[in-house]
């Protein structure tokens, strides 16, 4: 079941930029695209641990900062020869606030543990 969370104005995250984000549930890195679409992360690249909340934003992708993996906004997958995913959560804009599924991020919390 979604159970939406507001966690920060849709402005709080630059166009083709990232923010950590802390929420109820925990920290998650989330992805604003050129086209205002949103997408939701983990920060840490399976690589070097790199936080690709500090990458690049191009298209519906972000470049690691640290060793230049790219993965894609959409599925967490690496791009290319590189092999690794991140964790993604459903996130989306509504009257200009971005929005997470909680019940992902408490998913996300539980395997952890």
């Amino acid at each position: 079941m979604t159970q939406w969370i507001d966690v920060a104005p849709l402005d709080d995250v630059p166009a083709r930029g990232a923010r950590m984000l802390k929420t109820a549930h925990g920290c998650v890195a989330v992805f604003r695209t050129a086209d205002d679409e949103v997408f939701a992360l983990d920060n840490t690249c399976p690589h070097k641990q790199g936080p690709l909340a500090e990458g690049i934003v191009h298209g519906k992708s972000v470049t690691c900062p640290l060793h230049n993996w790219v993965f894609s906004l959409e599925t967490g997958m690496a791009q290319g020869q590189d092999v690794g995913q991140v964790a993604t959560y459903p996130a989306r804009v509504d009257a200009g606030r971005i929005l997470i599924d909680a019940a992902q991020l408490t998913g996300r919390a539980v395997a952890a543990e």
